[in-house]
């Protein structure tokens, strides 16, 4: 098989990138280690900043995102068993839309099938082959059977645990990384969620969230040490923890079922720095990760997506290679300020090992300047939203 760009990878961003480029007529093929089915399921982010929600309208598949998010102009911060509210769109003149990445995948999916779009699922042995060439080829497996594509360039949306990354050379690629002692116990319930804007709270047992995917569907988290599997969490004891660290009058109206999905994550931050080796192009998380805090991960694939995408269509436009000359470092550029902003909200909210009552009270005391300063939300409020393309 020919085609023009070779996508790894069928998560969000390698999605996002096929369609892009083939309503570009740009020719993809896209391959995937996992079946549809089990790629669609993954239950992930669902905070979309505004330049996300731009970037799939212009990509055709904004019309159920349009139909059921929800804009949210504002978030809470809470400590001390009190909240207070940031207003995103008073602040940085922006907002942001809850719609869920299970719910991006599913209209990236439909989109290119209906597009009649290269999508190769259950492949395996997936291997690239002279990417520092101007004849870069895909090989993988399937049903047994070998299989080759030519291509001009790889875009590598593969994960952190991809093949793409591990093609740049040791001593051509710098990985930066914090791994934080600590994960996140997730719970996905039918059940209206408790406020309808998030509520993050900082409290001496540990961080807690309160999201929610749509007006029925509730996603909850509370941090909980590495050690602990999601079966030592009873239901039970999953609501009365995440009851204790949020503020009593959020509390007091929690309605709770049993939950669809319970997991744990680790949190880390990790970038590997460069995002190009000659014609690969890493997108997404096979070149960095963000603790889930900011809600900046599937934010930053889309960024990523936008320059490739404009890097490629611009090179077969014009034959002008420029901007794929610039890529790693634009992405990169906009990579780290969303890796210091989920940097930041991580340790100003979480409860860390022999934490002492010292630190709980400056983390208490930034965030009741938070509450009290402008400023301080201004500057919040513009790394959430996000900084533009």
């Amino acid at each position: 098989m020919r085609t023009q760009v070779a996508i790894i990878g069928g998560g969000p961003a390698g999605l996002l990138l096929a369609q892009l480029l083939n309503r570009a007529n740009i020719a993809t093929a896209l391959i995937e280690r996992q079946s549809r089915h089990y790629v669609q399921k993954r239950i992930r982010a669902g905070v979309l900043e505004w330049g996300t929600v731009e970037t799939l309208r212009k990509a055709g598949v904004g019309k159920r995102m349009d139909a059921e998010g929800l804009i949210h102009e504002g978030c809470y911060l809470a400590a001390q068993n009190r909240r207070f509210r940031v207003d995103f769109k008073k602040s940085s003149g922006n907002r942001v839309m809850i719609y869920g990445q299970t719910e991006v995948t599913k209209d990236l999916y439909e989109a290119l099938e209906q597009a009649s779009a290269e999508v190769i699922d259950e492949a395996s042995a997936v291997e690239l082959h002279d990417v520092v060439t101007e004849k870069p080829f895909v090989t993988y497996q399937k049903f047994g059977v070998e299989h080759r594509i030519d291509c001009d360039f790889i875009a590598g949306c593969d994960g952190f645990h991809g093949i793409s990354r591990l093609m740049i050379p040791l001593e051509q690629r710098k990985e930066f990384e914090r791994v934080y002692p600590f994960g996140w116990l997730g719970v996905l319930s039918e059940t209206p969620p408790v406020s309808h804007e998030l509520v993050y709270a900082n409290h001496a047992r540990g961080f807690a969230l309160a999201s929610m995917r749509n007006p029925n569907l509730s996603r909850y988290y509370i941090q909980v040490s590495l050690e602990d599997k999601a079966e030592d969490w009873s239901d039970d004891a999953f609501w009365d923890e995440l009851r204790c660290r949020l503020p009593t009058e959020v509390s007091e109206a929690l309605i709770t079922g049993p939950p669809i999905e319970k997991s744990i994550a680790p949190l880390r931050s990790f970038v590997c720095e460069t995002m190009r080796w000659g014609n690969l192009f890493l997108c997404g998380d096979a070149a960095h990760i963000v603790p889930p805090t900011g809600a900046k991960g599937l934010n930053l694939a889309v960024s990523d997506v936008h320059y490739l995408f404009e890097a490629l269509k611009l090179r077969y436009a014009a034959h002008d290679d420029h901007l794929l000359d610039q890529y790693s470092a634009t992405a990169l550029a906009r990579v780290w300020k969303a890796i210091r902003f989920s940097w930041w909200m991580t340790t100003l909210l979480h409860r860390f090992p022999q934490q002492t009552d010292f630190e709980q009270r400056i983390q208490e005391s930034e965030i009741d300047y938070i509450a009290t300063s402008q400023a301080a939300q201004c500057v919040m409020a513009e790394n959430y939203v996000g900084s533009p393309y």
